[in-house]
């Protein structure tokens, strides 16, 4: 199977697809949505390059439709409603998702473009003046088909498929929205609160993470700094592998590591899984349970925005410390 293929597989498993709307719902070619707003204030034209040619971009986008499973989170971050999304694969109802509330607040049902494809004919009709599909794992013949429709946004070609880092995401997408200087704002506040989460918890730096992903192979698979959900415990200081595996029952010992974060159990989960429960880092305290694929925190993992950032760290970081601390009698809160 091509490395796309696997690694939108993943996505999929690890209900990292995102939507801010219902299927079955908006414009057509006859009625249209109303548009989401001007961004002005940037410089058209402007021209950027993607791993698959360059993006020109003659005015200020006003129709900007998002085709990654999580490029809605960005293009909201930076004050634009888009009139269409990727529709949700994964459990979590993300219409109501806590750390987009604000920018959701009046925006109605926004129509779906697609789900584990991306709808070409439904992008269409919504006359998008703007594609945003940097985190999409399309390949050339979709994006030659999306770039017929309007001037589409790709991701670069300097990170493996998937695994663009959000603070360049952000800048990629500020730039093509006309608002550079507002996406460096807020790539500078979000910066600024894992700035403050790492100084409050100095035993995050250099501390091994292992990052498990159940339900996917033979079970369990280990996310690499490949896999962008990575990014965010990298950020405040752990170390994880460089790249991501499947892991088979018989080696569950890959699972080892100062501290280990598990996407997709509860305790009730975890507790039936006899040989995953038997691990040290497990029956040392050091484990830290994100809960459900439909609960909130591991959405926000697979958001891994300038949005849901900050609401991981609220809700993370203090089972981090505890798991960290070295003391096998902290209790580790488990999150959902």
């Amino acid at each position: 199977m091509p490395r796309r293929t696997v690694r939108r597989a993943l996505v999929l498993m690890g209900t990292l697809a995102v939507t801010t709307g219902l299927a079955a719902c908006g414009g057509t070619e006859d009625e249209p949505a109303a548009p989401s707003g001007s961004s002005a204030g940037g410089t058209f034209p402007l021209s950027i390059e993607n791993e698959f040619g360059t993006t020109e971009i003659t005015e200020a986008p006003e129709r900007v439709v998002t085709v990654g499973f999580n490029d809605a989170d960005f293009v909201l971050a930076l004050g634009v409603t888009p009139v269409g999304v990727r529709e949700n694969l994964g459990d979590h109802d993300v219409t109501k998702r806590p750390w987009a509330r604000e920018q959701l607040a009046g925006a109605g049902d926004i129509p779906t473009v697609g789900g584990e494809e991306i709808d070409v004919e439904a992008v269409a009709a919504l006359r998008p003046d703007l594609i945003v599909g940097v985190y999409s794992f399309m390949d050339q013949a979709v994006y030659d088909q999306l770039s017929g429709i309007a001037p589409t946004l790709a991701q670069t070609d300097e990170h493996a498929d998937g695994a663009t880092p959000w603070q360049e995401q952000t800048l990629l997408t500020g730039r093509a929205l006309g608002e550079e200087d507002r996406a460096q704002e807020i790539v500078d506040d979000v910066e600024a609160r894992f700035a403050q989460a790492t100084s409050e918890n100095p035993a995050f730096a250099g501390t091994s993470l292992a990052v498990d992903l159940t339900g996917v192979g033979s079970g369990h698979y280990l996310l690499g700094r490949d896999d962008l959900r990575t990014q965010f415990f990298t950020d405040l200081g752990f170390t994880v592998p460089d790249t991501s595996t499947d892991v088979s029952q018989e080696r569950l010992d890959l699972l080892e590591a100062d501290v280990l974060a598990v996407n997709g159990y509860t305790e009730a989960d975890a507790a039936a899984d006899t040989l995953f429960s038997g691990l040290d880092v497990v029956t040392g305290g050091r484990t830290v349970l994100l809960g459900s694929y439909s609960g909130a925190v591991s959405a926000a993992l697979g958001f891994g925005s300038p949005l849901s950032l900050p609401y991981l760290l609220d809700e993370v970081v203090p089972a981090l410390a505890a798991a960290a601390d070295g003391d096998p009698a902290t209790t580790v809160p488990a999150l959902g």
